[in-house]
């Protein structure tokens, strides 16, 4: 019940749906004589917070909020994350059509952390690579052997490959993996950079040592500054905004349920 709440809540306060459900209930109101005033304001709120969410550097600047706490691992690997012999993706979904190949399959963000955990796990021989996601009651594979298959067609060998299937969430990930691992052992955790800051907090409260490694960036900013990045307003600026929204609720709701 908590898990399908938080996600029902999750999404009534995305920024899309906020705006719609404004917009909706202000073009209702203006039907009615004693309550068009308000109407009129509420479309208006509406549009304007759309515009708002819509703007890219509004965008960048929310999601390099999270995706800036941690740095990337570099091209050359350096540093704590050499001694990893346990390299986690998390999952993030993918399409049952099994015509396609598995990295077709993937979402964007899916493809891209299984990618970097690949090429980190190239670098590190004796490593394994640890692949995460469940399966829907009506899907055909679940979500970590789809992940896995991908990372053979990467180049992996099977036999570096582990699939997890237990936990739902962030959270449940944390958990079982914390169960699967060696005393004193230390996970290279792979995921979206604008994830990482929650996936950090609920694996270190599962009592699991984890070194960031993030992927898949939405801002991907600029060394020097540029008038597209912040005078433009587009998809991309409301899915930027719309990605650090959910992530900051994210947060404020396992910080309110004790989760981390």
């Amino acid at each position: 019940m908590g898990f399908v709440l938080k996600k029902l809540i999750g999404f009534a306060l995305l920024p899309l749906t906020v705006s719609l459900v404004l917009l909706i209930l202000g073009t209702v109101l203006s039907l009615r004589e004693r309550w068009k005033r308000w109407g009129r304001r509420l479309s208006l709120a509406g549009l304007v917070w759309l515009v708002i969410v819509s703007n890219r550097g509004v965008g960048t600047t929310l999601v390099g909020l999270l995706e800036r706490q941690y740095p990337p691992q570099a091209e050359a690997l350096v540093g704590p994350v050499r001694d990893c012999r346990v390299i986690l993706v998390l999952g993030a979904g993918h399409a049952d059509n099994t015509a396609m190949s598995a990295t077709n399959r993937l979402s964007s963000s899916a493809l891209a952390r299984v990618t970097e955990g690949v090429r980190i796990a190239r670098m590190l021989p004796g490593s394994q690579l640890w692949v995460s996601g469940p399966g829907a009651n009506d899907q055909l594979a679940t979500h970590a052997s789809v992940l896995a298959a991908a990372a053979r067609s990467l180049g992996l060998p099977a036999e570096r490959l582990t699939e997890l299937t237990a936990g739902r969430d962030t959270e449940g990930e944390a958990q079982a993996v914390r169960l699967r691992l060696k005393p004193n052992e230390t996970v290279a955790l792979v995921t979206s950079a604008w994830h990482m800051p929650r996936a950090v907090a609920l694996f270190r409260k599962a009592g699991v040592s984890v070194i960031p490694c993030p992927t898949d960036y939405a801002s991907r900013w600029n060394d020097d500054f540029r008038w597209s990045d912040s005078l433009a307003w587009d998809l991309s600026g409301l899915e930027r905004t719309t990605k650090a929204i959910y992530e900051f609720l994210g947060l404020s709701w396992s910080k309110l349920t004790g989760r981390i």
